[in-house]
């Protein structure tokens, strides 16, 4: 059977890995460090580097020579492999969950393409809400500039349902994240464990419904610098005052109104912290947000 794992085995990773060893070549990269980085043998990318490799239709291609020029600049500047890996898979992800792949996909593996989309469709259940914000909520944890951004009201990472009707369609983490021996830690995910970062969700609904993942951190003046550093659209609110928790949540979520954001800074108040929220579509752009303000700070 050809499922989309091997599909992307056979017919896309070899030209995928073919584009980035070309361009890391170019750049001065010895061929012993691109077989390291890539994971392959440094006679295969002898053979990449000769243009022996199958080339996918025309469309296909121009899509992984993006890829491929993406993950070589962050290869460059710098970037781990694991990281590498992830934003390739992210990638792939993406372009089977927009519809892209499935119908090269279908054609190669003779199956439906509406047998492929379904299978991408992110988002349509509570089980795979759960499972994407688990997978985005164990990268979070493993990256090591984290702990230092948890606050002292300790930081939540959210992702709701589509159109949620209350915080008990919003996936969470129980007790929060919090920070043990310079290390963060984290429950699972459940349904309805949050109040406040799901009521914002529920919110957002009405507002931007394809926003639908937040994470908060604290804020600071270094934060500040890495957001601005960063290039992240922002506005400021001021929860600090407000009597009712609800109305802390429509405060942050009717910043929305004017426009989209990938973060809102409350600046607090009279016993409110001050935290920076960080929204995307779902966790694993929060996470890449995440990681672009860590390495700004």
């Amino acid at each position: 059977m050809r499922t989309p794992s091997v599909y992307i085995a056979e017919e896309l990773m070899p030209f995928l890995r073919a584009k980035i060893a070309e361009r890391l070549y170019r750049e001065g990269m010895k061929q012993s460090q691109i077989a390291e980085y890539l994971g392959i043998t440094q006679a295969m990318v002898s053979k990449y580097l000769a243009g022996k490799y199958k080339t996918p239709p025309e469309e296909v291609a121009r899509k992984l020579e993006d890829i491929a020029s993406e993950v070589s600049k962050f290869i460059l500047f710098g970037g781990r492999r694991e990281d590498a890996v992830l934003l390739v898979a992210r990638r792939f992800f993406e372009l089977f969950q927009n519809g892209f792949l499935c119908r090269f996909y279908a054609e190669y593996a003779g199956v439906g393409e509406e047998a492929c989309r379904s299978l991408f469709s992110i988002g349509s259940s509570r089980g795979e809400i759960l499972e994407v914000l688990n997978m985005a909520l164990n990268e979070l944890l493993k990256d090591e500039g984290f702990p230092s951004l948890i606050p002292e009201v300790r930081s939540n990472f959210a992702y709701a349902l589509p159109s949620p009707g209350g915080i008990e369609d919003v996936a969470a983490i129980p007790g929060r994240i919090t920070a043990v021996k310079g290390k963060a830690f984290a429950l699972p995910p459940e349904f309805g464990a949050s109040t406040f970062t799901a009521g914002i969700l529920v919110k957002l609904a009405g507002i931007r419904p394809e926003i639908r993942s937040v994470l908060n951190i604290r804020y600071g003046p270094d934060v500040e610098k890495a957001i601005e550093a960063a290039g992240f659209k922002v506005t400021r609110v001021k929860t600090g005052g407000l009597s009712e928790e609800e109305e802390a949540v429509s405060t942050i979520a009717e910043a929305f109104r004017e426009d989209s954001y990938d973060a809102v800074i409350d600046i607090g108040g009279l016993g409110v912290e001050p935290l920076v929220y960080l929204f995307g579509k779902h966790p694993i752009e929060v996470v890449e947000k995440l990681k672009r303000l860590v390495k700004n700070l």
